[in-house]
């Protein structure tokens, strides 16, 4: 049987059965600093899917990296079949600024497909697209809420596209949102190559948080095991599937103040459910953050502080048992604390 083809990335070729930690030069600094994505490659020498996982697509979004490390450090992206490659940061500018953006201000994830001769966030989006996303067949790129403001684990996909619905619920998040794919995202770039991308959301911007990491790491080991690329595990595995949020919408203050928050992420609301009082310096309630109908806390903002119309709270919306998807978080929660994370 003939082995699969050589994967070339910059100057680098890794043949099928290797592993590799290579460098991948982008633009220098302005000390004339050489800086470089780190890209992780691991190869069978058996045919099979190759898979991206990728973080820090926004430079200050650190739990995805935290993933990527464990999963390096313990060893598990070994695939029985197929190719793993694995970018901890792809904003390697925005993690040194501890910023969301590139330094020209721009946001990676709507700079996509970009260009050789664009700006620097175009001709990142252009390496990146080119030498690691379009050889792969699936992706997964991890992602946190932005700061001051935290997302429940959720994956984020385009459910109508052949294979991700299934992968999506392979993850094993609590909450899968169907969404279509932003216009000049990663997401959108790669799906016109073929290339089909899920997103997962957990967590705070500049903080790590085990809860986000151990879902996001046992989610990727989860969709590699649907892809056969990875052995079953052989502890023995929930039932419970994740609940699909059809809409979602962010509810917004109706006075600026000082915010006393009612409710956490998970938590189910009912129309009307009080989210929070907006209070003034002598801490009279201004206005009431309510829930304009029946769902789920999917994210919120933590910064006690708001504006008037600033987003607050985003409600997802289920056609399932709200109590049920709160039930389901409660034993996530309840899985680390009692010691179960293959991390571990």
């Amino acid at each position: 049987m003939a082995l699969p083809e050589d994967i070339v990335i910059g100057e680098h070729r890794i043949k099928a059965g290797q592993s590799a930690k290579v460098m991948l030069p982008v633009a220098k600094l302005y000390t004339d600093a050489e800086v470089s994505l780190p890209v992780f490659i691991s190869r069978s020498k058996k045919a099979g899917p190759t898979v991206l996982i990728c973080a820090a697509v926004h430079g200050d979004e650190l739990n995805g990296i935290e993933i990527i490390h464990r999963l390096i450090r313990y060893k598990k992206l070994k695939p029985s079949c197929g190719t793993v490659i694995a970018v901890p940061m792809v904003n390697v500018y925005g993690v040194i600024n501890q910023s969301r953006y590139l330094p020209d201000r721009r946001d990676l994830n709507r700079s996509f497909p970009g260009s050789a001769k664009g700006s620097l966030a175009s001709r990142l989006a252009n390496i990146f697209l080119n030498q690691c996303v379009l050889h792969c067949d699936y992706g997964i790129d991890l992602h946190t809420g932005a700061i001051h403001r935290s997302n429940l684990p959720q994956i984020r996909a385009n459910l109508d596209e052949a294979d991700l619905s299934g992968l999506a619920n392979a993850f094993g998040a609590p909450v899968v949102i169907n969404t279509a794919n932003p216009k000049g995202s990663l997401r959108e770039a790669a799906a016109k190559s073929g290339t089909k991308i899920m997103v997962y959301e957990a967590g705070e911007a500049l903080r790590t948080d085990e809860f986000s990491v151990h879902i996001g790491y046992r989610g990727v080991l989860n969709v590699l095991r649907a892809l056969n690329m990875l052995p079953k595990s052989r502890k023995k595995k929930s039932s419970t599937l994740p609940f699909i949020a059809h809409s979602s919408d962010w509810i917004r203050a109706t006075a600026s103040g000082f915010v006393s928050h009612k409710l956490e992420l998970g938590e189910q609301v009912e129309k009307g459910t009080v989210l929070a009082d907006v209070v003034d310096p002598f801490g009279e309630v201004l206005a009431q953050v309510k829930a304009p109908r029946k769902g789920i806390i999917i994210g919120k903002q933590n910064i006690p502080l708001v504006q008037e119309g600033e987003a607050m709270y985003h409600i997802g919306y289920f056609s399932a048992d709200e109590a049920e998807i709160s039930q389901h978080i409660d034993n996530e929660e309840n899985a680390i604390v009692d010691g179960e994370s293959e991390a571990r």
